[in-house]
C-alpha cells in the first residue's frame, strides 16, 4: 500500500444554492451532493436502488447486514441509511454495518459545516461527529451499539485499500459513489471493481447515480445483471444491479431498462444467525474485553476464571495507554497505532477511563521521535526541547496529547455488570470440540457445553492445546509511593523506558521492571530499586524528594509475549469453535479493544476492521511451518 506521507484532507469551495451551502471538492471539481436535494437523491439512488427498506425491515434476529460504499465524503449517504435503519429495523438483535472508503477526508470543522444543512439528520450527525477519526490512513471503527449500527471508515486510496480488506463476510449492498467517473477516474478502475466483487456474493446488489460505460462494462464482466431505472431529478437514468447465481439468472442479462426487484429470501437463509453462547477462559483484559465485544452484540458470555478476575498481569492499579507511534506511512497496518486510535474511542464509554497527555522522553534518537510531529495531524503531537512543567529534566520530549489511563478494577466491575456476562470460578482442564459445539471439562467432570470457546489464559493457554505457540514469560513489577507534597498533574504521564503518573491525588505509580524468561511474582526490593534508578536517570531532583524505598509498595506479575511480539488472535487448530486471544505482552490494555473486535468478526462472521496483512500477523497458526505454503488463513 503506497502511503508516502500523511493523508491530505479535502479542500473545499462552498456555493450557496437556495440558501443551502453546497460543498465542492477542489481536488475533483465536483459537488459532494446534488444541488437539487442531496438527501432525496441518496434515498432514490442508494436506498431504493438497493431495495433497502424491504431488506432491512426483514432481517432476522442476530442477522448481520453489510453495506459497502466507495466514497464517504460528508457522510450523507451513511446518515440517510442510518435514519432509514432507525425507521424500519425490527426490535431484535440484527446489526447493520457499513464499510466506507475515503481518500480525502473532510476535516472535522468542514464536516460539521457540511452536515449543518440537514436538520432532520442532526441527532445522527452529532453522534457521527463525536467519533469522527483523525485523518490517519487505515481502518477506523465507529461503534454505536445502542443503535445496533457500526461504521468502518477506511481512510486512503480505494485502489490501495480494497485489495487489503479481508473477506470474513460478504457485503450485501454497494453504494457506488465517489465523484463522477469523468472527474475521478481512479475510483472506477477495474482493480477497485474486481475487489468489490471479491468482497460480494450472489444476492449482492449495486446502485449508482452513474451509468458510465466503464462501470457497466466492469459489472457485466463479472456476470452482474444491470438495469437502468429512472434517475433522480433531471437525470434520466441511474444504475441498479444484482449478482445472481446461475439458477436465478434471467435469459436476458443485458443492459435492461427494466428495473430489477431484489428477492430477500435467499439472503435471509444464507446469513440468518442465532444467539451464541460463548465461553471465555480467563478474566484478564483479553478475556474481559472479548466478553464485552460479544455481550454488546447480544450474545451470552460465561467467563471461567480459576482465581480472581485480573489476578494476572492485567491487575495492576493503573494501566497507561502509551503507544510508540510508527512513521506515518506505516500507520494503516501498524497494530500499535491502530490500537491506540481504537482504544481512545472505546474506553471513554467507561468511568474507569481518564484522558491524559503523555510526555514521551527522548532517551535516544531524539530527532527521530520529535520528527513524528510533522507527520501526524495537527494537535496530536508537540515537540518539547525542555520540560518546564514538573518534574524537571534536560532531555527533549514528545507530548502525545491524545492518550489515557484505565483503572483495571473499575473497568472489570463495569464489564461484569453487563446483563449478558456472568463469571464462574472454575479451572478448565480440557476442551473437546464435537458437532459444532465445545464441551468444557474440569478433570473428569463436564462443566458446560457452548457454541464457542475463547482461551485467554496468557502463558497457561498452552495447557489446553497440543501445538500452542511459544509464549515467553516476562516478569514486571510496578511500584507506588506517597507523594502528596509534590504531586504531578492528574492529566499528565511521563514515559522514559519506564513510566510514572499519579495513581490518585496522593500517590505516584511508577515502573515497570522488565525481566524476560522469569515467572516469579513476589514483590522484590531490587525491583523497587530498578524502578527508582529508571526514574532517577530522567528526573533526578524530583525523585530525591520521594520517601525512602522501605515505604514503597508494589505488585509483580508475569506477562506473556509471543516470539514475534504480536498477540495471538484467532483459531489454533481449524476447529471453528475454539479460539485463543493471548500474548499481549506489556500492551494488553492498548491492544485488547481492537483485537476483541477482530475476534468477534472472525467468530460471528463480520467484516474485520484491519487489513489482511495485519490479520496474518495475528493469526495464531503463523508459527506452524506446514501452513506457510498455503494461502493466507483468513482470506475470503
Amino acid at each position: 500500500m503506497s502511503h508516502s506521507s500523511k493523508l491530505q484532507t479535502a479542500e473545499l469551495d462552498w456555493e450557496i444554492v437556495d440558501d443551502i451551502e453546497i460543498p465542492i471538492s477542489k481536488q475533483f471539481g465536483d459537488v459532494y451532493f446534488s444541488k437539487d436535494n442531496g438527501l432525496l437523491e441518496t434515498r432514490h439512488v442508494f436506498l431504493n436502488g438497493n431495495d433497502l427498506t424491504e431488506r432491512l425491515s426483514q432481517l432476522h434476529d442476530y442477522q448481520y447486514f453489510c453495506v459497502g460504499e466507495t466514497g464517504f465524503g460528508t457522510g450523507l449517504n451513511i446518515l440517510t441509511l442510518w435514519q432509514l435503519w432507525q425507521q424500519v429495523r425490527l426490535d431484535n438483535h440484527s446489526h447493520l454495518h457499513v464499510v466506507s472508503v475515503e481518500k480525502f477526508p473532510l476535516n472535522k470543522a468542514d464536516l460539521i459545516r457540511a452536515l449543518n444543512v440537514w436538520t432532520e439528520l442532526k441527532p445522527l450527525a452529532e453522534k457521527l461527529i463525536q467519533q469522527y477519526p483523525l485523518p490517519i490512513a487505515g481502518c477506523h471503527r465507529l461503534s454505536f451499539p445502542e443503535e445496533r449500527f457500526s461504521i468502518d471508515l477506511w481512510l486512503g486510496d480505494a485502489q490501495d485499500i480494497f485489495p487489503t480488506i479481508p473477506k470474513t463476510q460478504a457485503v450485501n449492498a454497494w453504494f457506488l459513489d465517489g465523484f463522477a467517473p469523468s472527474c475521478n477516474p481512479d475510483m472506477w478502475q477495474a482493480n477497485v471493481l474486481d475487489h468489490m466483487v471479491r468482497l460480494s456474493d450472489f444476492g449482492t446488489t449495486f446502485a449508482s447515480f452513474s451509468v458510465a460505460g466503464i462501470l457497466k462494462r466492469g459489472l457485466k464482466q463479472h456476470g452482474i445483471q444491470i438495469s437502468r431505472p429512472r434517475g433522480f431529478g433531471h437525470k434520466r437514468e441511474m444504475l441498479k444491479a444484482i449478482w445472481l447465481n446461475a439458477s436465478q439468472e434471467e435469459t436476458d442479462t443485458g443492459d435492461s431498462k427494466q428495473d430489477i426487484t431484489i428477492q430477500n429470501e435467499s439472503e435471509i437463509e444464507s446469513s440468518a444467525s442465532v444467539q451464541r453462547h460463548i465461553a471465555i477462559i480467563g478474566a484478564g483484559i483479553a478475556g474481559l474485553s472479548s466478553a464485552w465485544a460479544f455481550a454488546q452484540r447480544g450474545h451470552q458470555v460465561t467467563i471461567y476464571e480459576q482465581n480472581e478476575p485480573l489476578s494476572g498481569a492485567s491487575g495492576n492499579p493503573l494501566a497507561l495507554l502509551n503507544p510508540k507511534l510508527c512513521p506515518i506511512e506505516q500507520a494503516h497496518e501498524h497494530l500499535m497505532t491502530l490500537s491506540w486510535q481504537h482504544a481512545l474511542n472505546f474506553y471513554p464509554r467507561f468511568k474507569a477511563f481518564r484522558p491524559i497527555q503523555v510526555q514521551q522522553i527522548a532517551l535516544k534518537n531524539a530527532d527521530e521521535l520529535l520528527g513524528l510531529v510533522e507527520q501526524y495531524p495537527e494537535n496530536v503531537l508537540t515537540a518539547n526541547t525542555t520540560l518546564e512543567c514538573l518534574p524537571e529534566t534536560e532531555l527533549s520530549s514528545l507530548t502525545l496529547h491524545e492518550a489515557g489511563a484505565v483503572s483495571p478494577h473499575k473497568l472489570r466491575d463495569e464489564i461484569l455488570q453487563h446483563p449478558n456476562i456472568r463469571i464462574e470460578k472454575a479451572k478448565i482442564s480440557r476442551l473437546e470440540s464435537t458437532d459444532s459445539q465445545v464441551t468444557l471439562w474440569h478433570d473428569q467432570q463436564k462443566i458446560a457445553i457452548t457454541d464457542h470457546a475463547v482461551v485467554c489464559c496468557a502463558k497457561q493457554s498452552a495447557e489446553l492445546f497440543e501445538n500452542y505457540p511459544v509464549l515467553k514469560p516476562i516478569r514486571g513489577q510496578v511500584s507506588w509511593v506517597e507523594n502528596s507534597q509534590r504531586p504531578l498533574a492528574l492529566d499528565q504521564a511521563y514515559s522514559y523506558g519506564g513510566y510514572c503518573m499519579q495513581l490518585d491525588a496522593s500517590q505516584l505509580i511508577l515502573g515497570a521492571s522488565f525481566y524476560p524468561n522469569r515467572d516469579d511474582a513476589e514483590v522484590l526490593t531490587e525491583d523497587h530499586v530498578h524502578n527508582y534508578e529508571l526514574i532517577h536517570s530522567v528526573f533526578p531532583q524530583y525523585v530525591e524528594q520521594l520517601p525512602k524505598l522501605e515505604t514503597w509498595q508494589g505488585r509483580a506479575s508475569v506477562r506473556a509475549q509471543s516470539l514475534d511480539y504480536f498477540p495471538l488472535v484467532g483459531e489454533i487448530q481449524n476447529l471453528d469453535q475454539i479460539y485463543t486471544f493471548a500474548g499481549l505482552g506489556s500492551k494488553g490494555f492498548l491492544f485488547a479493544p481492537l483485537c476483541s473486535e477482530i475476534l468477534a468478526a472472525l467468530i460471528l462472521g463480520e467484516l474485520c476492521p484491519v487489513p489482511q496483512s495485519l490479520l496474518d500477523k495475528l493469526n495464531p497458526q503463523r508459527f506452524q511451518k506446514k501452513l506457510k505454503a498455503k494461502k493466507p488463513y483468513y482470506s475470503g
